[in-house]
This record gives C-alpha cells, sequence and structure tokens, in this order.
C-alpha cells in the first residue's frame, strides 16, 4: 500500500522546468513510486488528484503556493523525499546570489530594476497566470516572448491586439523557440548570424531550418516564433504580419522565410497580399497545404528541407546510408517524435506517398478501423507531459516507449527525431543508444534525424557519430529520414 504525503512553500515561484527536473529526481529516490513539484492552481490540483498525489495539506495549497507532493511505498519513504524537495529548492536562489551578488527578482519590477535597459519579457508561468504577467510587461514597453501554453483563444487576441497598439510583439502563447539579434531563446540552437530571417508558428520548425541553413554554410539574422495559433482564423496572423514587418525592415535581412501548418483560410488570403508587397524574397513553407498562387518574389516549400534549401540556394546532399530489407513478418511503421512540427511534416510527406495515405492516422492513433496501422505519435503533446518533462528535456518517457516498440514483431521501420540546443537533455543519444543495445538480434530498422550544429552544448557529430555507431540510419534532415521510410516499405517519392 502506498502513502502519500504533501508539503507546502507558500508564496514560492519557481519555473515548472526546473519543478519537472526535481520531480524526476524524487521519483528517482529509494521507495519513491511518483512525485511532482507543482503551483497549487485548481487546474493542477486536479492534475495531482488524478494521479492520486494530492494530500490534505495540498488541498489546502493556494494559486501562489508551491506543492510538494510524493507518493512512496512508507510514510518514511515519503518524508525522506519530501526532505529531499526542500534542499532542492534551495539551490536556485543561492546559485543566483553567488554568481551575481544580488538577491533573485520575485517580480517584474524587481527584474526591470536590476535591468532596466531590458527590452523583451520571456514569460514562463502556469496558464492561468500568463495572461496577466504578460500584459504586465506590454504596459512597461516590453517586447513578450511567451513560453507558457494553456492561455485562452480570447486572451491570445487580446494580448496580440495591445501589443500591436503598442507597436509591441508578442511572440506565443506556447512560443518555444526564438533567436533575436543572435541570442537564442528557450529551445534553440548556436547557428551562425546570417542574413535569412525566419518566422515560424512552432519551435522545433524554426530549429530545423535553422540548423540546416547553418550545416550549409548559412546564417540567420532572425528567428521569430509566434505561436501555433497565430495563422488561425481567430487570431488573424497578427504576430506573423508584425514580424514580417520588421524583418522586411531589417537591413541585415536578404530572405524571409514561413513556417507554419496550414493557416485559416482568411490568414492565408492577409499573407498573399503581405508577400506581394515584400521588397525581399520570400519562401512558404506551410506543411501539408495545397499548392498557392503565390506572387513572382516568393516560393513554396513542401518540407522544412527545402525551406532551407530555397532560402540558401543550396542542397542539403543525401547521406550515403544502404537501406536494408524489411525483416519478415514486419510491416508497420512507429514514428516516436519529440518535436510535434517534425512529426507533423512526417505526417504529411508519408500522406503523399502512393498506398499510405489511408495508413498514416492522427498522432497518438494506432489503428485505423481497428485494423493495425501505420502511426506517428508526438511524444512532446500535452496529453504525455502532464507533471513530466518534455521529453526534449528528458528523454525518458519515449525510451520507455520506444523498448516496447523494439520488442513488437510487427514494426518493420522506427523514425525517431532527436533535437538538440539549449534547454535540450545534455546527451539524447546516449539514453537511445541504451535502450537500442538491449533490444532484441532481431529488431525493427531504427531511422533518426539530428537537428543541431557542432557548436551546440550535445554537438551535433558527437550524436550522430553514437546514433551510427549503435547501427542506427541517420539522415541529413527529417524529411529525408521520412522518405527512406518510405522507401524501405516500398513507397519511394
Amino acid at each position: 500500500m502506498s502513502f502519500c504525503l504533501n508539503a507546502v512553500r507558500q508564496r514560492f515561484y519557481l519555473d515548472s522546468v526546473a519543478l519537472m527536473r526535481y520531480s524526476q529526481q524524487l521519483i528517482a529516490l529509494p521507495g519513491v513510486n511518483n512525485a511532482a513539484l507543482m503551483i497549487g492552481s485548481p487546474s493542477n490540483k486536479d492534475i495531482l488528484q488524478d494521479a492520486g498525489l494530492l494530500a490534505e495539506a495540498g488541498q489546502a495549497a493556494s494559486a501562489n503556493d508551491l506543492i510538494i507532493a510524493v507518493q512512496a511505498d512508507d510514510e518514511a519513504a515519503a518524508e525522506a523525499a519530501l526532505a529531499h524537495a526542500q534542499t532542492l529548492l534551495q539551490q536556485p536562489a543561492a546559485k543566483g546570489q553567488a554568481k551575481s551578488g544580488q538577491r533573485q527578482p520575485r517580480s517584474l519590477a524587481a527584474a526591470l530594476q536590476q535591468l532596466p535597459q531590458a527590452n523583451l519579457a520571456l514569460i514562463s508561468v502556469p496558464g492561468e497566470f500568463a495572461a496577466v504577467e504578460a500584459r504586465r510587461a506590454l504596459r512597461r514597453g516590453l517586447h513578450v516572448m511567451l513560453f507558457s501554453d494553456n492561455v485562452s483563444l480570447a486572451d491570445e487576441l487580446s494580448l496580440k491586439q495591445d501589443a500591436q497598439a503598442r507597436g509591441l510583439l508578442l511572440m506565443g502563447p506556447d512560443c518555444g523557440t526564438a533567436i533575436l539579434n543572435g541570442a537564442p531563446l528557450a529551445f534553440a540552437n548556436v547557428v551562425p548570424r546570417g542574413d535569412i530571417g525566419l518566422i515560424a508558428a512552432s519551435g522545433t520548425g524554426l530549429q530545423e531550418v535553422s540548423c540546416l541553413i547553418a550545416r550549409l554554410g548559412g546564417g540567420v539574422s532572425h528567428g521569430i516564433g509566434v505561436g501555433g495559433r497565430d495563422l488561425k482564423d481567430d487570431i488573424g496572423a497578427i504576430s506573423t504580419l508584425m514580424a514580417f514587418d520588421a524583418l522586411e525592415q531589417d537591413l541585415a535581412t536578404r530572405h524571409i522565410v514561413l513556417i507554419s501548418k496550414p493557416p485559416g483560410q482568411q490568414v492565408i488570403g492577409r499573407l498573399l497580399e503581405r508577400i506581394g508587397r515584400s521588397s525581399k524574397p520570400v519562401t512558404v513553407c506551410f506543411m501539408g497545404a495545397e499548392t498557392l498562387a503565390l506572387p513572382s518574389c516568393a516560393t513554396q516549400a513542401d518540407t522544412l528541407q527545402e525551406a532551407a534549401e530555397q532560402a540558401l540556394g543550396r542542397k542539403v546532399p543525401e547521406a550515403a546510408v544502404p537501406l536494408p530489407a524489411v525483416g519478415q513478418g514486419r510491416r508497420w511503421l512507429r514514428g516516436l517524435y519529440a518535436g510535434g512540427t517534425l512529426c507533423a511534416e512526417a505526417q504529411a510527406i508519408l500522406r503523399a506517398l502512393p498506398g499510405l495515405q489511408s495508413n498514416v492516422p492522427i498522432p497518438g492513433v494506432a489503428s485505423v478501423d481497428n485494423k493495425p496501422a501505420h502511426s506517428l505519435i508526438d511524444l512532446g503533446a500535452d496529453d504525455y507531459t502532464i507533471g513530466r518533462p518534455h521529453p526534449m528535456l528528458d528523454p525518458a518517457i519515449r525510451n520507455l516507449v520506444l523498448a516496447e516498440t523494439l520488442r513488437d514483431t510487427s514494426v518493420a521501420v522506427v523514425l525517431l527525431d532527436v533535437v538538440l540546443g539549449y534547454g535540450a537533455h545534455a546527451d539524447p543519444a546516449q539514453g537511445l543508444v541504451s535502450v537500442i543495445r538491449t533490444a532484441p538480434a532481431e529488431r525493427p530498422i531504427i531511422i533518426t534525424s539530428v537537428t543541431g550544429t557542432d557548436a551546440d552544448p550535445q554537438g551535433y557529430s558527437r550524436q550522430k557519430n553514437a546514433l551510427c555507431e549503435a547501427g542506427v540510419l541517420v539522415a541529413n534532415s527529417n524529411a529525408q529520414a521520412v522518405r527512406w521510410a518510405g522507401r524501405i516499405l516500398g513507397h519511394p517519392l
């Protein structure tokens, strides 16, 4: 019988990414079955309740408090875990003070006192509070990168209209990546400065294109994330159009690239009209969209690889890898993705392959009409990350699914992505290799690509070489990896 225990730290806030990492450290302790550190908002309490982690102390917590929740074999193990959590929570403040000699700011006003010249606020708080904090930043004349998700559509529209009226750019919500004036923000890679400006609704889409450009010898002037809903008709591409204006006026930007899933019908009209007035060449990559009637200054790319190639005028080389034959009795494709845009790109490519269109369901669905089918799963989607770190931060959840998939004798090919850069796991290849080495000798063919550069903390070449040595087929782009999978399954494109 498990024992549930909560502790509450009143009026305490810490970034959700750090809290998730600490949760994983608690779970690794002896006798601990589950753990979570969450702000005491109503929605978070519901999550803890559903997970069997909410005790009496946690129920009394307010939205300004932090709940430390532990489920353990016995009371002693739970008490030890709570004590360890309290130790972990002392570290951020101590490190910050030792480095700067100043107290860590606990509010926007305090932060601006320490850094009065700042012109951008990066906001990463629970969704219930994100809109309020973003509005405070806008009122102080700051551009905003809104990393938080779970912000209502109404709040997003209101915030973007407010920002537009003030001449400020609001990136997000759920904006995971940006590169501004060479400064990487959130999940971003180390890429050289250059003359290609990127506008992306997603994080991994921006990462893939910027890294391909870097590895082809080019560079990025700015990479502006706008959030996954900006190009919906409900929002009207407010941030996208503002970003486009900024890049066209930027003397360092020669070529502009737009990256997104297909926009709303009303938004497409607005974008085409704005592109038609552009003084600079434009590449449009709306993955899965039909062919567009673009103005003469623009070209359309079907994949992220093609977007990088068109912007730079150079081709991504085909990796010289012989493609093996599928084992007897193996038939199905399984895609286990950490990057949502990379998963969406794979879907779009596979749906265009003859014979595969009807057998590539939406992420998370592994059957069609109750029959086995090819499937692609975005393991970074909200359904898989409740109370857990994103798989780009901590690949443990994907490694578990991969281990199970490699034992499935009906699976022919497993598609993976490996995303490097700031914020990502320190050595994602190592975890994958450890799973692969414990797989049966007769396992599915594994194909991946690595989104990153050699300047990234993890090292592109180092990660690629480790995977190759483990028998993984490593393509030079996500699109290339997906097409390899199609060829192996007998559906070349």
